[in-house]
């Protein structure tokens, strides 16, 4: 398997992973019923590492979607691959996704979200690729605005495999 190049140290993905988490308890101060929605697969390694830096009560649920596949490119499909177990009404939801690139996938998810009547929803992303925009997705906390290059690392993944490298990287064709 080849080493991909480092575009996001640990270091930095650390620091900056630190500034969303006082931000966004910051922004939930006061609030009593906030529920944290990592996003299956991809987001589980930046959820744990910023779930640990909100100072706030609150709840994990996980939900796991599917557009890609095998391959690098959205199929442009959403499936939802795992369903949260408790019920969002009148609920503070957070998503934690790890990028948004077509934003077809984060449409699907905020659409299926709202019919289950929360408090609110806001989206935290650590990556955004705006180059493959399909559609405008409102990102409340953003990690990095990254240009259009396949990454993996971090939790994401290239075929299942990658998700562990503590950075995020290219892969190098």
């Amino acid at each position: 398997m080849k080493q991909p190049k480092v575009m996001l140290s640990i270091e930095t993905l650390q620091a900056r992973v630190r500034e969303l988490g006082e931000e966004i308890t910051r922004d939930y101060a006061g609030a009593d019923d906030l529920m944290v929605v990592p996003i299956l697969k991809g987001s589980f390694l930046f959820a744990s590492d910023l779930i640990r830096c909100i100072d706030l009560d609150l709840s994990v649920e996980f939900l796991g979607l599917r557009s890609y596949g095998a391959g690098t490119e959205s199929s442009g499909v959403v499936q939802i691959t795992y369903d949260l177990t408790q019920p969002v009404t009148g609920r503070d939801v957070l998503i934690v996704e790890d990028i948004v690139d077509t934003g077809l996938s984060m449409r699907y998810l905020l659409e299926n979200l709202a019919t289950r009547h929360p408090r609110s929803v806001k989206l935290c992303s650590l990556l955004h690729k705006p180059a493959r925009s399909r559609v405008k997705i409102p990102i409340d906390y953003l990690g990095f605005t990254i240009e259009d290059r396949f990454v993996v690392g971090y939790g994401l993944d290239y075929a299942e495999k990658y998700r562990n490298l503590p950075y995020i990287g290219v892969l190098e064709e």
